[in-house]
């Protein structure tokens, strides 16, 4: 046998619900198909909601009785107005991995119960190596006799599937790779060697977590957590989990956050000042109603547990001994599919008389990652922080109740690049977020010795 093969699942897979509204509504837009299957509508949306059931496996089988007696040809127009609908849908996660997979030397291959004959515009448009789905039996004329011909590719039907095409195309399941979300792709995934679940139904999650798969999202980073079954990012848990209500010894005051895009690639940079800016920049996203991946040293990473927390959260490491490119390379995929990136250019906290600098220095990962991906850079300044956790303290002051000091936070425009000099743009970035700051950080002025004091770890 050969190498291996890369299998992609296709409904609530690679895209969030199932695409039988959407070729059913090509269908109907092109008067290809004039009468509705009985309870087609409630299939469509239990399958969204929680997946494959046996009723819409019926359904699926059912879909040669509408074709019965047409043409193979009426229905190329739909599948192609439909295959730009879908394409438009399809998780960008996923596209990604499908771009490492051939560029490792696998072929790509798309394995659905959904009819070929309306699925390969899309699997074209998508960029598929090969196509393993079910077949309708044609007469000689070219008409749809209203069966099947060879498996119906669902369940074990699509690992018989799977495994003529391994056979003929020299592909060695043992060193291929299998995606899917639903427990009746079980077979599939039990037979390849690299199996993982993709947003999986409630039972595939229990039998991922028991066989140790990988349980993934395409509608996230790699590596962010969502809560299974609930589909419910865990950083978007831990944000509404983080009222202000629950720091009483911090006062927050933000504003600007109309800045932030509601939707689509950013880069939010802002300055360090406190251990408390964690705390602060959740809020911040609170109030912009996204999720964000931050980068952070690694040393916490590496910390058990925590790091692995952190990465769950969407946290990227950043290995600066190694000169950061596979964090610069995570952060670029999180921005390329859509995401908030968020992260501090000064990579640490000023020490001591650094501190009270008003010109604020950065390295130039967002310059960088901006000129790369073509992503907005969205300054936001920090101010107060320091009150709440000193850089002289290992703890918070949480007794502070009575008169807890304020921590404002300013979201700015989107700074104003060049993109030809990451040295020069990060000068740029680094202004944009001083601007973000009350007058008097950016005055000139000697720290006194508690100053100082406060700002130099151990005091």
């Amino acid at each position: 046998m050969g190498s291996g093969a890369a299998i992609f699942d296709l409904d609530r897979t690679l895209l969030q619900g199932g695409t039988g509204p959407l070729l059913s509504r090509a269908m109907y837009d092109l008067g290809v198909v004039t009468r509705k299957l009985p309870g087609e509508r409630l299939l469509y949306g239990m399958f969204d909601l929680i997946g494959e059931t046996l009723p819409s496996i019926f359904l699926a089988r059912q879909a040669t009785l509408v074709a019965k007696g047409r043409e193979m040809a009426s229905f190329d127009a739909a599948a192609t107005a439909a295959a730009e609908a879908i394409a438009a849908v399809i998780h960008p996660f996923a596209m990604t991995l499908i771009a490492q997979h051939r560029a490792a030397g696998r072929p790509v291959v798309l394995a659905t119960t959904t009819p070929h004959h309306l699925i390969k515009p899309l699997a074209d448009r998508l960029g598929f190596d090969h196509v393993i789905a079910t077949r309708y039996a044609i007469t000689e004329d070219g008409r749809f006799d209203g069966s099947i011909s060879g498996n119906f590719v669902w369940s074990r039907g699509k690992l018989a599937a799977v495994r003529q095409w391994a056979e003929a195309e020299g592909i060695d399941l043992a060193e291929s790779f299998a995606y899917s979300d639903s427990i009746y792709d079980l077979p599939l995934l039990s037979a390849v060697g690299s199996p993982a679940a993709v947003n999986p139904d409630p039972r595939l999650t229990v039998y991922a977590v028991a066989r140790g798969w990988p349980i993934v999202h395409f509608d996230v980073a790699p590596g962010v957590l969502k809560v299974p079954v609930l589909g419910v990012e865990l950083q978007r848990l831990l944000l509404l989990a983080s009222p202000p209500a629950l720091t009483p010894y911090a006062r927050f005051d933000i504003a600007g956050t109309e800045h932030v895009p509601r939707t689509g690639p950013a880069i939010l940079v802002g300055n360090h000042r406190s251990y408390f800016d964690l705390q602060t920049i959740i809020q911040l996203l609170r109030a912009t109603g996204r999720t964000a991946r931050g980068l952070g040293k690694k040393e916490i990473f590496d910390v058990p547990g925590i790091g692995a927390v952190a990465t769950a959260l969407g946290g990227i490491p950043v290995d600066r001994d190694n000169g950061g490119q596979e964090s610069f390379e995570s952060a670029a995929v999180a921005l390329e599919g859509g995401e908030l990136v968020c992260l501090l250019p000064q990579g640490t906290i000023p020490r001591g008389a650094k501190f009270y600098d008003p010109v604020l220095k950065g390295r130039t990962g967002a310059a960088r990652l901006a000129a790369m991906t073509g992503a907005p850079v969205i300054p936001f300044g920090i101010w107060g922080s320091e009150k709440v956790w000193p850089r002289s303290s290992l703890v918070p002051n949480v007794l502070n109740v009575t008169h807890p000091p304020t921590v404002r936070v300013r979201v700015g425009e989107p700074a104003d690049l060049k993109l030809r000099s990451a040295a020069a743009d990060t000068k740029r970035i680094m202004a944009a977020i001083a601007d973000c700051l009350p007058p008097e950080a950016r005055e000139h002025r000697e720290p006194t010795e508690e100053e100082i004091r406060l700002a130099t770890p151990g005091g």
